[in-house]
């Protein structure tokens, strides 16, 4: 009997290390990636951020998120996660399938290149740098034959000049982006309209609700405050005192507020004269950044 239960311990021991061998000998299947993020704001219902990893120039997506509280962790096949070599974050569709589902869309807002397990990334490349970007605007509402409401529109462009020029240095954005300028009335941004030239007018130049009845504005963007009313003001206004911003929008964009990105912006002073070039500042965020580990 001794001599069986020994056979049967021993039986037992070897199994325990064939066991240990196995799990030694496992390979993982998935890594786990780490998103930081700082700046994001949430979308509108209608789309979602989506991260992506480039493998052999090939994007693979490593989900999608509308949360903006990070650190946040995926869970992503092996394989891609150590042959990538960059990290991109693009603004997506809510519930998009077939094949546009299978790549980044055009508005990218965040990339960096992997350096080891890590990955900076950055909106500088990917949207615009702004570093150097400056702007200008006058008070004005050439919309309208009356002088005694000029204090109620704003223009972006330099009239100290023989001529009129653009009022804003801004670089080119790449393509899923456009500008938008704001004015802050009540404490609520009100567009003066989107562009992506900052010497032809505005998307809404023809369109706009508020503008006057001569003609749609010099060839710049700008806005006239004359008809109706926004936020709670009854047009024409004073806009002294309100701040003017300039954003860069999602294209399409299906939120009435101004996204996160706003290289410029300027509070109109309270002695400020009409028809006068007015010089703005540095918008609150003009770069996102964050980063990725693996």
């Amino acid at each position: 009997m001794k001599k069986v239960l020994n056979l049967a311990f021993a039986f037992t021991i070897a199994l325990f290390f064939v066991a240990c061998n196995d799990d030694e000998n496992t390979v993982a299947t998935t890594g786990s990636l780490t998103v930081d993020l700082t700046g994001l704001e949430e979308l509108g219902s209608d789309f979602v951020y989506e991260g992506w990893l480039i493998v052999d120039g090939n994007p693979v997506s490593t989900g999608t998120f509308t949360s903006v509280s990070f650190p946040q962790t995926y869970t992503v096949g092996i394989s891609d996660l150590q042959k990538a070599t960059t990290f991109v974050v693009s603004i997506e569709p809510a519930g998009e399938t077939g094949a546009a589902a299978l790549a980044p869309a055009k508005t990218k807002i965040l990339a960096g290149d992997f350096s080891g397990n890590s990955a900076n990334v950055s909106s500088k490349g990917i949207v615009a740098d702004f570093d150097a970007s400056w702007g200008t605007y006058i008070l004005a509402t050439p919309t309208d034959a009356d002088d005694s409401n000029e204090a109620s529109g704003v223009w972006f462009l330099d009239n100290s000049g023989t001529a009129p020029v653009a009022g804003l240095g801004l670089p080119t954005l790449t393509d899923g982006w456009k500008y938008e300028g704001w004015v802050v009335l009540n404490g609520t941004p009100v567009s003066t309209g989107t562009f992506s030239a900052v010497n032809v007018a505005d998307d809404n130049a023809a369109t706009s609700p508020y503008k006057g009845l001569v003609g749609n504005g010099p060839a710049f963007p700008g806005e006239d405050y004359l008809i109706g009313s926004a936020a709670g003001v009854n047009f024409p206004t004073d806009l002294k005192g309100a701040t003017v911003v300039i954003s860069v929008e999602p294209s399409p964009d299906n939120s009435t507020a101004p996204f996160t990105l706003k290289p410029l912006a300027h509070v109109v002073p309270a002695d400020a004269m009409n028809h006068t070039v007015i010089s703005m500042g540095v918008g609150p965020i003009a770069t996102l950044s964050g980063s990725v580990s693996r």
